[in-house]
C-alpha cells in the first residue's frame, strides 16, 4: 500500500543546484577565485585583481540566491515542517558564512576596490580604499564619489566617463604616493574602481633614470678622449693596424653616439612640457633630406613631398631630431637601390609626417616594441647599420610631449611607414604671427 503524501511539500521542485550538497558551494567559491587569479595573471600578472572581481561577483550571485530561497520558502504552505525550516536555516548559515569569507578576502586585497552604483554613489570599499583614497566609514557610504574626490585629479577623468585608464597620479589618500586607476564595468549598470599603489615603480623608475644619467655623463669625458687620440694615429704610419684603427674609430663613434642619445632620453624623461616656438616645416624638410642624401651617399632614391601648407608648434630640436631619426633609420634599414619618400601632408584631425620606405620590413609580432629602447628586430642588421637601437625611444618621447602620437605600418618583404600625427592645435599658418 502507498505511503500518504503531504500535498504542498513532496511536490514543491526541487533546490538549485548550487545548494544540493555541502561541499559543493565552498568548491564552487574556491574554484571561482582559482580561475580570477589565473586570468588576472594571463590579463597582466594582476592575480590579485582577478580574485577579487570573481570574489565580489560571487558575493552578488550568493545574495541572490538568498533571496530566491528565501521567496521560495515564503511562497511554500504552512504546512512547512520545523526539519525543512531546520536545513533552511543550515544553508543560509552556510552562504552567510561563505560571504563573510568573500568579503573578508576582498577587504585585504592590497589594491583599493570601491563597488558604485549607477550614479558614482560609494555602495561598498574595502580597506585599501580608506588608506589610498582617503574614503572613510560610515560617512563615505552612498556618497557620490567625484564629489568626494572633488580636489583630487580622479574627479575630472570621473566626470570625463572614465574611458581609459588613469596612470601615475598622486593617491588622495597620500599625496607622496601615486597610483594607476582603471574603472570597469560590473553587474547591472554598476561599476567597479580598482586603484594600485605604484610608489615603489615609480621610485624604482626614477632611480634608473638617474643611473642612465649620470652614467651617460661619466661616460662622455672618456669616450672623447679615446676618440680624440684615435683620430691622431695615422693609418698609414702603421699599415699592419689600419683595420684595427678603422674598426676602433667606428666604434668608438658609434660609443659616443649611444651616450648622446642616452643622455637625450633621458632630458625628454625628465620634461614635462616643450618650449614652444614656431616650427617652420619648409626648411626643415630641406634639412633633413640634405641629412639623408648625404646618409645614403647615392644609394636610395629620396623624395620628399609637401602639400600641409603649415607649419607647427613646438620645439624645433627635438623635432627636428625625432624627424631625422625616422629618415635616418629609413636610410639604413632599406637596400641600395630602394625609394624613400617623406611626407607632410594635412589630414581631417590636424597634420602628419611620414617616412615610407621600400626597405625589409618589419614582422607585425615586433611593432608593438619597437619603441622600447634598445629593442632590436635584427640584432646583426642593427650593428651593421650603426644604430644604437635608441631612435624610435627618442620619437615616441618627443612626439609625447608634442601631444601627438607615433603609427606604424609595416609589411616584411614590402617596406614601412612611420607616421606621427598631429593634431590642428600643435598647426600654425606659414608666415603668421610667432606665438607668444
Amino acid at each position: 500500500m502507498l505511503a500518504h503524501r503531504q500535498p504542498g511539500i513532496d511536490d514543491r521542485p526541487p533546490m538549485p543546484f548550487l545548494f544540493e550538497r555541502s561541499w559543493k558551494l565552498p568548491a564552487a567559491l574556491v574554484a571561482g577565485w582559482l580561475v580570477g587569479g589565473v586570468v588576472g595573471w594571463f590579463a597582466g600578472g594582476h592575480v590579485a585583481t582577478g580574485v577579487a572581481l570573481v570574489a565580489i561577483a560571487e558575493i552578488v550571485l550568493l545574495l541572490t540566491q538568498i533571496r530566491h530561497q528565501a521567496q521560495h520558502m515564503m511562497t511554500q504552505s504552512s504546512t512547512v515542517t520545523s526539519l525543512q525550516h531546520d536545513r533552511f536555516m543550515t544553508r543560509s548559515r552556510r552562504i552567510a558564512s561563505s560571504l563573510r569569507d568573500l568579503r573578508s578576502a576582498a577587504g585585504s586585497l592590497p589594491d583599493a576596490v570601491v563597488l558604485l552604483d549607477t550614479e558614482q554613489h560609494v555602495r561598498w570599499f574595502n580597506h585599501a580604499a580608506e588608506d589610498l583614497l582617503g574614503l572613510r566609514r560610515p560617512q563615505d557610504r552612498g556618497a557620490h564619489l567625484d564629489e568626494r574626490l572633488s580636489t583630487t585629479e580622479l574627479a575630472g577623468w570621473l566626470k570625463e566617463g572614465a574611458r581609459e585608464p588613469l596612470n601615475d597620479v598622486a593617491a588622495p589618500g597620500h599625496p607622496n604616493r601615486h597610483i594607476n586607476v582603471t574603472l570597469l564595468p560590473f553587474g547591472r549598470r554598476q561599476r567597479l574602481l580598482l586603484a594600485r599603489d605604484i610608489s615603489h615603480l615609480t621610485r624604482l623608475e626614477q632611480i634608473r633614470r638617474d643611473f642612465v644619467a649620470n652614467v651617460s655623463h661619466e661616460l662622455r669625458t672618456p669616450l672623447t678622449v679615446i676618440h680624440g687620440y684615435l683620430e691622431l694615429i695615422d693609418p698609414e704610419d702603421v699599415p699592419e693596424l689600419a683595420p684595427v684603427l678603422s674598426e676602433m674609430r667606428a666604434q668608438s663613434k658609434r660609443m659616443g653616439q649611444i651616450v648622446e642619445d642616452l643622455l637625450t632620453l633621458s632630458r625628454l624623461e625628465t620634461q614635462e612640457h616643450v618650449q614652444d616656438e614656431r616650427v617652420q616645416m619648409t626648411p626643415l624638410l630641406a634639412t633633413i633630406r640634405k641629412e639623408a642624401e648625404a646618409l645614403s651617399q647615392g644609394r636610395h632614391q629620396i623624395t620628399v613631398e609637401s602639400t600641409a601648407d603649415a607649419d607647427l608648434l613646438g620645439s624645433v630640436k627635438d623635432l627636428h631630431s625625432a624627424f631625422s631619426n625616422l629618415v635616418s633609420n629609413a636610410v639604413r634599414y632599406t637596400p641600395t637601390g630602394g625609394r624613400i619618400t617623406v611626407r607632410w601632408r594635412r589630414t581631417p584631425e590636424g597634420a602628419v609626417y611620414s617616412v615610407t620606405d621600400t626597405g625589409y620590413g618589419i614582422p607585425a609580432t615586433h611593432l608593438a616594441r619597437l619603441t622600447e629602447r634598445f629593442y632590436r628586430v635584427s640584432s646583426s642588421r642593427s650593428r651593421e647599420s650603426g644604430g644604437t637601437g635608441l631612435g624610435l625611444s627618442i620619437v615616441k618621447h618627443v612626439l609625447n610631449l608634442h601631444q601627438a602620437r607615433l603609427d606604424i605600418q609595416s609589411e616584411p618583404g614590402q617596406g614601412s611607414t612611420f607616421s606621427c600625427w598631429f593634431s590642428r592645435e600643435r598647426l600654425l599658418t606659414p608666415g603668421g604671427a610667432d606665438p607668444d
